[in-house]
């Protein structure tokens, strides 16, 4: 291996042979702007003998790797539409291979004679055909992968990348050269003592067999090398927040206080077993010097702001102010309503704060704030503005927190001298994301529901039989219970969908339910106009809400017990859960009516998944394994850096280990000021810069 320093692999990647400033420009797209940044743009995947199928043994239905030569391509066209089609063989058959899109495009990435390597569903029309395949154009030393049994890297490349020659070949290129110009990590950062007791390859090797592995084995223990170091960092930094947060020393909020005595002796319900145990947690947590910092997992409707409510009690009861901040400015008013609830009975006086409010309310909550005449704020991200001043804030709540990330917690967390932090969730989340995402946090589960709560009955539904769905509708609102109507609402189609809810609620309200009282709400509308119509439905003045997905959290209408979901299939399990909450909350049974317009074998799989269960943890680790960890939360956690190979899925020895190791060495080393830690120290600074305010690490 070429020896090489920390500078030369910070070298800008338009030096290595074969990029140039052109090329380099498109590669800073995707986040390659050093030799480092190029080493470490792992392949997507990689082909070997094993995987590939040939032509004669292809099955209808499956997903295959096929490796043949072009024999012929051309434009054709349909009765309705022009296609590119690609005839190719592989020596034991013939194969279709057809684009409907990007034809231009397409017909100029293949010439006669090319071998490549395609990856699709296999169809079958007048013989087999993958339709819209991905491909990698293969080299002259690849042309006969079955035989020699090669190990070949398959790049993340688009067409940006393409038409500048940075296919998977033009990748294989760069990268072989830059390894010959400037080698590859020759330092290795994680100390030798500790890597060869977990027995894993050197760093620098390993990411030479990552993108040219000899066999399958090689390569696995190249990729287990590389899987650790990313969760291994991960976990080094939830390892300093926790040293960090259990030495810093906050105030033991050890009062019983008035407060909490008065508020549980108004409540018209006895908390359940488990409200009881987070609770006792809690205040355990509070009255310890340390400072607290408590992640509060329960499913949707199991109690978990009553639990909060009481919290803030205590607090309040020890002379100290608390913050309740949420994702959106419907759940902090649903919030504030219900908060206020129970303090005014305390008379512990509260405020919300939230953008876009008017400039003189908004001056005198801050005053409020700052003077301590306001003891407990609920709001939005508005609440970690720097305008926002507490005069002693001791307690920091965190609600619906995948919405939040690392660093916006810490923000909140900075308005007052370590006060306590509990984060709270409604989505269930499974143990590998616990312990990464959430590794610096101590774990309460509310995991038993209230007696009084009836399930909901999920039923999906086909479009068939929506004339059906919408008279027990009318049969539910005759008896006095009120309805949902949700419509999707997705980022990439943002426009389509709320023209389509429009559409929607113009139809039911004039065609299919003239007679009953419907209102329209969605996100766009103005704040004023949101609160109206919610308000209307909470008095039961609305009798149908059609909605965007808006209503997801923050909706407590005891009185729903319908809601009718259009085009289910194009919801995410955790979501569908998260709606689904939304009814049922009174003494009246809940209906969950999926209506399914469209399907794939995934969102197939997805409906009777949310139909057969309720409980939100099974449905947690089923989504996990359906979307994968970066769709999970909905939203990209900020203040983590992108993983590139690392599977939460599929990586739970791997994180158990990198989680072990990262906590032993902080152990011994709080700093990581030892000189055996100094590679670790550089990296971790170097990849967590925006993390270090939040680290007990200079």
């Amino acid at each position: 291996m070429t020896n090489s320093s920390e500078s030369s692999l910070t070298t800008s990647v338009q030096f290595v042979k074969g990029v140039g400033p052109q090329k380099a420009e498109v590669l800073a797209e995707v986040g390659v702007e050093t030799v480092r940044d190029l080493l470490y743009y792992f392949p997507r995947r990689h082909l070997d003998r094993t995987s590939i199928t040939s032509i004669r043994d292809l099955q209808k239905d499956s997903t295959a790797t096929v490796v043949a030569k072009v024999e012929a391509a051309g434009v054709r066209k349909a009765r309705k539409r022009k296609y590119f089609q690609l005839i190719v063989s592989d020596g034991t058959g013939m194969l279709n291979c057809i684009w409907f899109n990007g034809i231009q495009y397409v017909q100029k990435a293949f010439t006669v004679g090319d071998q490549v390597a395609f990856h699709g569903k296999v169809e079958f029309y007048n013989g087999y055909q993958l339709v819209h395949p991905e491909y990698d154009k293969l080299g002259e030393d690849e042309r006969e992968p079955l035989n020699t049994g090669a190990v070949i890297p398959l790049y993340p490349s688009g067409q940006k990348l393409k038409s500048v020659g940075l296919d998977s070949r033009g990748f294989r290129r760069i990268i072989k050269g830059a390894l010959k110009q400037f080698g590859s990590e020759s330092d290795d950062f994680l100390p030798d003592d500790l890597r060869k007791s977990l027995k894993y390859l050197p760093l620098g090797e390993s990411i030479e067999i990552i993108h040219f592995a000899a066999d399958l084995e090689q390569l696995s223990e190249a990729r287990c090398r590389l899987k650790f170091d990313e969760h291994f960092f991960l976990q080094l930094l939830m390892a300093l927040r926790k040293v960090g947060i259990t030495e810093a020393k906050g105030r033991s909020l050890s009062k019983t206080g008035p407060y909490i005595k008065l508020i549980y002796d108004s409540l018209d319900f006895e908390l359940t077993g488990a409200q009881k145990r987070v609770l006792k947690q809690i205040k355990e947590d509070m009255a310890s010097s340390n400072v607290m910092n408590r992640l509060l997992q329960g499913d949707v409707g199991s109690g978990k702001t009553i639990v909060s409510i009481l919290a803030v009690a205590i607090a309040v009861g020890n002379g100290v102010q608390a913050a309740i901040m949420a994702p959106t400015e419907i759940l902090a008013h649903q919030h504030y309503n219900v908060f206020r609830k129970y303090l005014d009975h305390a008379q512990i006086t509260t405020a919300i704060l939230v953008g876009n409010q008017p400039a003189k309310e908004r001056r005198k909550i801050l005053e409020g704030v700052k003077n301590r005449n306001i003891q407990v704020v609920v709001g939005t991200h508005a609440l970690i503005q720097e305008d926002v001043e507490f005069a002693d804030l001791g307690l920091a709540i965190v609600d619906e927190q995948h919405r939040f990330g690392v660093v916006q917690r810490g923000a909140l967390a900075q308005k007052g001298m370590n006060p306590d932090m509990l984060v709270m969730t409604a989505t269930p989340i499974p143990r590998t994301l616990a312990i990464t995402y959430h590794g610096d946090l101590d774990l309460s589960v509310i995991d038993e529901m209230p007696k009084n709560r009836i399930p909901v009955t999920t039923k999906v539904v086909t479009e068939d039989k929506i004339t059906k769905v919408y008279q027990f509708i009318r049969d539910q609102v005759a008896k006095g219970n009120q309805c949902m109507i949700v419509y999707p609402l997705i980022e990439e189609s943002e426009k389509l969908d709320l023209k389509a809810v429009k559409e929607g609620y113009d139809i039911l309200s004039k065609k299919v339910f003239p007679k009953l009282k419907l209102e329209l709400i969605h996100g766009r509308m103005k704040k004023d106009e949101k609160d109206a119509v919610m308000d209307a439905f909470g008095r039961n003045e609305i009798q149908i809400l059609v909605s965007t997905t808006v209503i997801e959290v923050g909706i407590d209408v005891p009185n729903a017990t319908v809601m009718l979901i259009e085009n289910a299939e194009r919801f995410g399990l955790t979501q569908l859960h998260q709606l689904r909450g939304r009814i049922g909350r009174g003494t009246e049974k809940g209906y969950c009516i999926l209506i399914q317009r469209g399907m794939t074998t995934t969102a197939r799989r997805r409906l009777d998944i949310i139909a057969s269960t309720t409980n939100g943890f099974d449905i947690s680790d089923e989504d996990l394994k359906l979307r994968g960890p970066g769709e999970f939360y909905g939203t990209r956690q900020h203040g983590f850096m992108k993983w590139k190979i690392a599977d939460l899925i599929n990586d739970g020895d791997i994180i158990t280990e990198a989680r072990k190791s990262a906590f032993e060495l902080v152990d011994h080393d709080p700093q990581l000021k030892k000189q055996e830690h100094a590679g670790i120290r550089s990296r971790f600074l170097h990849d967590y810069q925006q993390m270090l305010e939040y680290v007990n690490i200079s």
